[in-house]
């Protein structure tokens, strides 16, 4: 049999959704969640297969900006919603809704595609490289506490209704985006995504709750939770779960820490997405007793890779030659001087001798800076052809605070 693909239409959007919940296990998400993706979804981004009338293959992007090292925002394509029927596997259909997505991404002149996998291993082979980790703790809150910096004590936490804070608690996260390289500008509608709350994913906890962190009467950061309480012989040992939590300063966010590990009827404060490098780390008073894990989180694929490099600025100064090798965007493939500093750069294609030699899917795992090509060269993964060029170009593509990515899409 042989498959079409073409644009989704606005009318077949329930059965193109109802597929792909069929392919992550089939329980279809809660009502509040499939209307918010309904209307969120961009039919004219959104791709499916079709065996006759049936629907095998699906593929979305959403039209996103995302910070890089620097403070900038570009353009990028959140690679999303991506299917394929268990009866129609290995039959070539997913490499071709990549091969015509990264087309349309390149012809809407979008240097960058990201997504965040369900399986890390299928994505490298389309060219992306993982470029942000996430950090989940689970800290004894019964034995850790947290040691605040001066004017803590000056923020007051007050509860609110998850829908009093949702406003305040944008402010907050706009004010934070350019903080970090990863972090993504939420278009009008996202700010939902924050509020979905299904009673059926809360496994045994309570509704959320919020709580703002105010000085002077101005909302300086927010923590969205749920509490999870438990019991044993001995007593409560109940758990505080972090949804997001978000701070303009450091005591505004030591002061939000120290309210989460001293709830009563609790023992545990767990968080499954910061960074990786976390100011937390350097709050608790035992490292050792907070369980600290890594995943892998933001995956990202330079669509035009000069487009891309200029894009961004660099830590040091670089004057490099890359050459860049791409076999699923072979437009991408061949020399590219890259010359940058901290105010800006330029990466234009160039007959002179390479000086590295690095994959695509690699130069999006450094992309962002928080992968080093150092690292990577370590691994096989990247040639010095000069020496000298890998250290200094590898300095240069550093970020002085962790990329990360806030939430999933």
């Amino acid at each position: 049999m042989t498959t079409q693909l073409r644009v989704l239409q606005r009318s077949e959007w329930d059965q193109w959704y109802g597929k792909l919940e069929r392919a992550f296990g089939g329980v279809p998400d809660s009502r509040q969640e499939r209307k918010l993706f309904e209307s969120l979804t961009e039919t004219e981004r959104s791709l499916a297969a079709w065996d006759g009338d049936e629907c095998v293959g699906t593929a979305g992007a959403f039209t996103f900006q995302v910070s890089v090292p620097g403070g900038a925002m570009v353009p990028a394509a959140g690679v999303t919603m991506v299917s394929v029927a268990a009866t129609h596997r290995r039959r070539g259909i997913l490499s071709s809704m990549m091969r015509r997505q990264l087309d349309d991404v390149r012809a809407l002149g979008e240097p960058l595609a990201v997504l965040t996998a369900s399986e890390p291993a299928i994505y490298g082979r389309f060219g992306y490289g993982t470029a942000t980790h996430q950090m989940s703790v689970e800290v004894d809150s019964s034995r850790v506490r947290i040691a605040v910096p001066p004017g803590a004590e000056d923020v007051r936490l007050r509860f609110v209704t998850v829908e009093e804070g949702a406003e305040s608690c944008e402010r907050v996260y706009v004010r934070t985006i350019g903080s970090r390289p990863g972090m993504l500008a939420r278009t009008p509608g996202w700010e939902g995504l924050a509020l979905l709350d299904p009673p059926g994913e809360r496994e045994g906890a309570s509704a959320m709750q919020c709580v703002l962190a105010e000085r002077d009467g101005e909302v300086v950061g927010y923590v969205r939770f749920h509490n999870k309480p438990q019991w044993s012989p001995a007593g409560p040992e109940g758990a505080v779960c972090v949804r997001h939590i978000d701070a303009l300063d450091p005591a505004a966010y030591a002061a939000l820490w120290r309210f989460l590990c001293e709830i009563d009827l609790t023992s545990t404060v767990q968080a499954r997405n910061r960074p990786v490098d976390d100011p937390l780390l350097h709050l608790v008073s035992d490292i050792r007793r907070c369980n600290v894990r890594l995943r892998d989180s933001l995956h990202v694929r330079l669509v035009d890779v000069g487009a891309a490099l200029e894009a961004r600025t660099y830590a040091a100064p670089v004057d490099v030659v890359l050459d860049v090798e791409d076999a699923f965007c072979p437009w991408n493939s061949g020399r590219w001087r890259l010359s940058g500093d901290a105010k800006g750069a330029s990466c234009e294609r160039t007959e002179d001798a390479a000086e590295l030699t690095v994959s695509v899917r690699d130069l999006g795992a450094a992309y962002l800076g928080g992968v080093s090509l150092s690292s990577l060269a370590g691994a096989g993964r990247v040639r010095e052809l000069r020496e000298g060029a890998l250290a200094q170009t590898s300095s240069a593509f550093g970020s002085d605070v962790a990329p990360w990515l806030p939430h999933g899409f």
